[in-house]
């Protein structure tokens, strides 16, 4: 967990100084230089799965920020952060410990996917040779302790066989299928690659000044990763142009309902979203036709 602690301290926008302090202290002793789209690709055995994560935080500043622990939670209270960024620190912390475990597969922990997931469509666009063995994506960036994600913004990225296979080789049965994901690296291969899925590493409040990491949790997550039977997941869904998910029910209605619960419930969060998708304040302001001046800040 000592390693974990020290990656948490570093806040890590995209294109930061302290990103690159964060990417040569502990990515490059293992995977060497990044490739010309600052993604960090590391290749054990033969296997079809790519593992992945990211190397940037949604913080509004550079710098080391101060930790606070109890009862294996970990946040901040530095007043000079806006976020924990466990999105994507412990999703990192995972693959270096797999890697050191030396489990097969394909690690690469991309850039820029707090900024539309550029690292991640840099590659898609590039094909090396490699890539088009791979019959799976897992992503570790998901928030909570029981989400194996199936679709992601309104699309299927992975079947449930997969989901539940994947289920059955980590011996996590409160772990399961999850049609809610937002967005990850992942997703950005799901027309071209078979299963893509996004899986909970333990934190809360992502994005916020809430967020917090399940110290337990990630451990306990990670042992089972080490030892999970890779070869016995299902390979199930075709990859194909996405279609949108609709839920059973009035779509519209039920999502524009959950959408203003989700809004009234993680404003912050909900920011931070628009902002990734390079939506502006007075983009809105035009969507409503207001001025700005009419909103109290």
């Amino acid at each position: 967990m000592h390693s974990l602690i020290e990656m948490l301290k570093y806040r890590r926008p995209e294109g930061s100084k302290t990103q690159k302090k964060f990417c040569k202290r502990f990515l490059e002793p293992i995977f060497g230089k990044p490739d010309s789209h600052g993604n960090y690709i590391f290749h054990i055995g033969e296997s079809n799965i790519m593992f992945t994560a990211h190397h940037d935080t949604v913080h509004n500043k550079d710098g080391m920020q101060k930790l606070t622990i109890k009862n294996d939670i970990v946040t901040t209270d530095d007043n000079n952060s806006n976020c924990l960024g466990a999105d994507c620190t412990t999703g990192i912390w995972i693959l270096l410990g797999m890697v050191e475990a030396g489990v097969p597969g394909t690690y690469v922990v991309f850039a820029g996917e707090e900024s539309g997931c550029i690292g991640s469509r840099a590659l898609l666009d590039d094909w090396p040779l490699w890539l088009q063995d791979i019959e799976a994506v897992i992503s570790f960036d998901r928030r909570g302790t029981e989400s194996i994600v199936t679709h992601q913004c309104g699309f299927r990225t992975a079947s449930d066989a997969f989901a539940v296979s994947l289920s059955n080789a980590l011996d996590a049965p409160f772990m399961r299928p999850d049609d809610t994901g937002v967005y990850t690296d992942s997703e950005v291969f799901a027309e071209c690659i078979p299963e893509c899925t996004n899986v909970s590493v333990g934190y809360y409040s992502q994005h916020s000044s809430k967020e917090s990491q399940d110290l337990f949790f990630v451990n306990e997550l990670l042992n089972r990763l080490i030892v999970a039977d890779w070869q016995s997941l299902t390979i199930e869904r075709i990859p194909e142009p996405q279609e949108i998910f609709y839920p059973q029910g009035n779509y519209k209605q039920n999502n524009l309902e959950e959408l203003e619960k989700l809004c009234f419930d993680y404003p912050e969060e909900i920011a931070s979203i628009l902002d990734s998708y390079g939506i502006t304040a007075y983009d809105i302001y035009e969507e409503l036709g207001i001025s700005p001046n009419a909103i109290a800040i």
